[in-house]
């Protein structure tokens, strides 16, 4: 199947489209900017109530004759070339194929040959996420606003959160779980004879993100060569090191020697280009940082509730061992003893992360509607990810069976080279939601390959449906649609058989947005449809069930800018308790409660609405393999840009091959 790399099949075409939508795009940013004028968000309504001059007021009496003004005199060329876009959607391509063009950041082809070297199978990471990226006009009814800033910001805290390194912690001694300056900065700095192997222990994962443009050292020659000089890890543990903390108390250093530590753990950094566009982005508040806000990861001070979460049997950390020098970011995966005491039948580890996972393999984004908003998230993205399809969908009324004005805001990135990809437009939107092209991305990518050159491949499915409450029927009809359309793309880019198996499955996931939660009672046929049959959802226990430790991915709007919740860390902290996540999280709707959010102290079924999914199957894949959740996470990296959590998951895929 040809991947489509431009949204026309000649640049004829391409041209009389660009023309065309620059005749409509004055109309569409002057109605853009007349209509959100009047739709303040809570964070503005804040600002203008300290204003005593009503100076925004002003502002408004004065620029609206001028927008209406200048709106009706571009609407005769919006008239023009909505006739000339119109009929041209009939020869769009669904979706754009992006791969990065700089041959030096790319690396897909040599993650293919990880597979190989790793002998026993691989773990892949899979990320989904609601952004919002509507027009400006229309995201401020859910609160959020600059939609061009946000997609810029979106993406670097995407990109910089998935591109930490790795670290895997081993403590020697369960008594003693003090984490010392001295550990921290062993993290960063390994020795280029470490053989990066320690003694069995007590396992902690941790991982680390560090700057080297903020603090005070420039991507020159000084970082590559330090980088280039550290010993390069095994095949199959990218970006990983692996090291030993001791279990003795007199183990921390000096200041003087953090200081050293620290210096030397900065100077082996990779260092991170500053960012173009910095000043537009801090238009909006979710975008200042603060000591310890993890968000964009680019403060030189480290939050110290996410350097430090680990406990042991029933003792804590002690956060006064953490010293106040550490000029890094990190956050510790709860990989511990308590917490699968708490659920013993769990066979995975689950957090709540202020973080993206490190070595994120693959990206499910919805509601990129905005074109502009999307070809910044693009850029951003590109730092990290190779390949991206985006601006998927169609428009107009060709495709689908009422005419569409959005695409389907559907996103996708990936590590891996892109082999297929396919897109289907559900046809039976209701309301609002039938003015935008819904539906579903089917991708296949290869991930590796056999020693006998056999290609592993994996599929993966993004989809986003009916929002509107109470449309049960349609959104069951989407999930019917979308398991044929499964189906069909899984047999039309197979080229294997039973007899010459020319390729061999590894996974397939199912992730986004499905606009219904497991225990709602009005979502009741959602639950119980047979999708559920053939995917598994790790934070399910049952139809109209959650397990105890999973929570909602809906927030609150109102509730965006409160200083509680508008950084990472801070929403981390507020969703970790019972009572915060009555205060921020959209709960389902009960006849016996108000629909407020804020302050709700009623027990209430569950954590909240999760209506963003990640879902995987067994079936379908190699049958010599085993595919296990290693780790799921609930994400908070995106407070304040976004009304909806992200969620990850880490898939192993073990091939048993070096099983005794």
């Amino acid at each position: 199947m040809v991947l489509y790399t431009s949204p026309f099949p000649n640049s004829f075409l391409s041209v009389l489209h660009s023309f065309s939508w620059g005749l409509i795009f004055p109309c569409y940013w002057l109605a853009d900017r007349l209509v959100g004028s009047f739709v303040p968000t809570t964070y503005e309504k804040r600002q203008r109530a300290d204003d005593p001059c009503y100076f925004h007021a002003l502002c408004i009496i004065i620029t609206t004759p001028i927008y209406l003004a200048l709106l009706v005199a571009s609407l005769p060329f919006a008239l023009i070339g909505f006739l000339l876009w119109s009929p041209l959607q009939s020869a769009r391509r669904p979706y754009i194929y992006s791969r990065l063009k700089d041959k030096s950041h790319a690396n897909g082809a040599a993650l293919l040959t990880e597979w190989k070297a790793a002998g026993s199978g691989k773990s892949f990471c899979f990320g989904s996420a609601n952004v919002c990226l509507l027009p400006d006009s229309l995201a401020r009814f859910n609160n959020v606003f600059n939609t061009q800033a946000r997609a810029k910001e979106i993406g670097r805290r995407i990109r910089n959160g998935a591109s930490r390194p790795q670290i895997k912690i081993y403590i020697d001694s369960p008594t003693n779980t003090s984490i010392s300056a001295a550990s921290f900065s062993s993290l960063v700095s390994p020795q280029a004879g470490d053989n990066r192997t320690v003694n069995a222990g007590i396992k902690r994962t941790t991982s680390m993100e560090y700057k080297g443009d903020n603090c005070g050292l420039s991507n020159g020659e000084e970082s590559r060569e330090d980088k280039g000089g550290s010993g390069e890890p095994h095949e199959g543990e990218e970006n990983t090191c692996i090291v030993r903390i001791n279990g003795e108390e007199n183990g921390h250093m000096s200041d003087t020697e953090t200081d050293t530590a620290n210096g030397q753990a900065r100077a082996s950094a990779p260092a991170e280009p500053s960012l173009e566009g910095d000043a537009e982005i801090a238009k909006t508040p979710n975008h200042k940082q603060k000591e310890g806000d993890s968000g964009s990861l680019d403060s030189c001070s480290a939050s110290r509730e996410s350097l430090v979460k680990v406990r042991v049997g029933d003792g804590t950390v002690d956060q006064s061992t953490v010293n106040n020098k550490l000029l890094y970011k990190a956050s510790i995966m709860k990989k511990t003893s308590v917490r699968k005491k708490k659920h013993t039948d769990e066979t995975f580890d689950h957090e709540i992360s202020a973080f993206f996972p490190a070595n994120l393999d693959f990206l499910c984004l919805q509601e990129v509607f905005d074109k502009r908003a999307a070809e910044k998230l693009k850029e951003q993205l590109h730092h990290y990810f190779e390949y991206i399809v985006y601006d998927v969908g169609v428009y107009s009324c060709h495709g689908c069976c009422s005419f569409k004005f959005v695409n389907s805001g559907l996103l996708f990135a990936s590590r891996y080279p892109v082999m297929d990809a396919a897109y289907h437009c559900y046809p039976n939107g209701r309301g609002m939601d039938s003015l935008a092209s819904k539906g579903a991305l089917f991708l296949k990518v290869q991930v590796g390959s056999t020693p006998q050159d056999q290609r592993i491949v994996g599929y993966i499915s993004c989809t986003h449906l009916q929002a509107i409450a109470g449309d049960t029927t349609v959104r069951c009809e989407q999930l019917d649609m979308l398991q044929d359309w499964l189906s069909e793309f899984r047999k039309s880019t197979s080229s294997s058989s039973t007899a010459n198996p020319e390729e061999l499955v590894a996974f397939d996931v199912l992730c986004g947005d499905l606009n219904f939660d497991n225990c709602s009672s009005e979502d009741k046929l959602e639950q119980q449809h047979s999708l559920f049959t053939h995917y598994k959802d790790p934070c399910r226990a049952g139809p109209g069930e959650d397990k105890p430790w999973a929570i909602g991915t809906l927030l609150d709007p109102e509730g965006l800018y409160d200083e509680e919740v508008c950084t990472p860390d801070n929403l981390q902290k507020v969703l970790e308790s019972e009572e915060g996540r009555k205060g921020y999280l959209v709960y389902p709707t009960s006849k016996n409660h108000s629909s407020s959010q804020k302050g709700r102290k009623a027990s209430l079924k569950g954590n909240g609405r999760r209506i963003d999914y990640m879902l995987y199957t067994e079936e379908g894949l190699y049958l010599e393999w085993k595919v296990e959740v290693e780790e799921f996470s609930f994400i908070t990296q995106l407070a304040g840009l976004t009304d909806h959590l992200p969620v990850a998951m880490r898939l192993t895929v073990s091939t048993g091959e070096d099983d005794p």
